[in-house]
C-alpha cells in the first residue's frame, strides 16, 4: 500500500473558494504543513486540481514500517 505526503507550498490568498475548499478537504491548514494521505483515485484528482499549491511525494508504507 502506498501513501503519499502532501504539503502546501503556497498560500491560498488570491486562490478562488474552490481550490480553498479541496485543500482544507485534502486536511491542510497552513502553510508547509504536511499530511499523509492513502494514494487514492479521489485523493489524486484533488491534487491534481491544486498541484500548483503544493508539492506532492510517494512514500511506501512498508519500506517505513521496516525501519521503525
Amino acid at each position: 500500500m502506498t501513501k503519499i505526503r502532501i504539503k502546501l507550498t503556497k498560500s491560498l490568498i488570491g486562490s478562488q473558494p474552490r481550490q480553498r475548499k479541496i485543500v482544507e478537504a485534502l486536511g491542510l491548514r497552513k502553510m508547509n504543513q504536511t499530511v499523509e494521505l492513502e494514494d487514492t483515485p479521489a485523493t489524486r484528482g484533488a491534487v491534481r486540481k491544486v498541484s500548483h499549491l503544493v508539492t506532492v511525494t510517494e512514500t511506501d508504507v512498508a519500506t517505513e514500517e521496516e525501519t521503525q
